[in-house]
């Protein structure tokens, strides 16, 4: 957990317990940005401190799949106007430690057995190429659907402290790729934002992986998923590997984080 929460009356505290990366600065930054291109997309920003940002409470519930059609409708038209604020405001999001880690965690899991290890190992072998960006949208960071509250009509967006200045087509494939999309299926989005079919492959892998460090074996988020996501996972980074469509999203039920 990187944050707690307090709520009193209208307004939201966020307490972090971590700012290694300025998260705090990050959110605000985001935040003041949005509350003036897109009013009522996010949360207000009132004040902040080192370690905490207070904002205004936005109505509505943290979306759950499987998504209905109108979800999806709004959840794109949110991403849409989410993608068209200004950013030179922005701290530039480097994917450098984001592939490092990756990397890192994927040498480890190659020494294991199974498809686990063999996920690894190909990714290793056929690492995504370097991805610049070429199309700058101010990047939420952290495409959880929990982070997508409904209200019946329109979706906001909260949860900032990862954001920055990022490419389009990375936070779609990270949105495509979060483990929390595996019972929905965002086909609708890819579809409506159309991205570069080379570039959004390759962001797919990258993100593909980085999971598969988070959930596999030894791995940070290991023990809150149920037995056989992480072989499910392994499985999909070697079908987008192989160049193939990955499954079906799962039935609902399974939870993933």
């Amino acid at each position: 957990m990187t944050h707690d929460i307090e709520v009193t009356g209208t307004t939201v505290t966020k307490h972090y317990t971590s700012w290694s990366r300025d998260e705090p600065a990050r959110e605000w930054t985001a935040l003041s940005v949005l509350s003036r291109a897109a009013p009522g997309l996010t949360p207000t920003p009132l004040a902040t401190s080192a370690h905490w940002l207070r904002m205004t409470r936005v109505p509505g519930h943290p979306l759950t799949a499987p998504l209905a059609p109108a979800q999806l409708a709004a959840l794109g038209d949110a991403l849409e106007t989410l993608w068209s604020a200004p950013t030179e405001d922005l701290e530039p999001i480097d994917l450098t430690p984001l592939v490092e880690r990756t990397r890192t965690g994927l040498q480890s899991l190659a020494t294991t057995e199974g498809v686990i290890a063999e996920a690894a190992s190909t990714w290793l072998a056929d690492e995504p190429p370097h991805l610049t960006t070429r199309d700058p949208v101010l990047a939420h960071g952290d495409p959880n659907l929990a982070n997508y509250l409904w209200d019946g009509v329109r979706v906001r967006i909260i949860d900032f402290e990862d954001s920055g200045q990022g490419d389009r087509t990375v936070e779609l494939a990270n949105l495509v790729e979060h483990l929390a999309w595996r019972n929905a299926d965002p086909a609708p989005l890819v579809r409506r934002f159309a991205p570069d079919p080379r570039r959004f492959q390759a962001a797919r892998r990258l993100w593909s992986g980085f999971w598969l460090t988070l959930i596999g074996p030894g791995g940070p988020s290991a023990h809150r998923n149920p037995p056989g996501t992480a072989e499910a996972q392994a499985r999909r980074v070697l079908r987008l590997a192989a160049g193939q469509p990955p499954a079906a999203p799962r039935p609902p039920g399974c939870p993933a984080r």
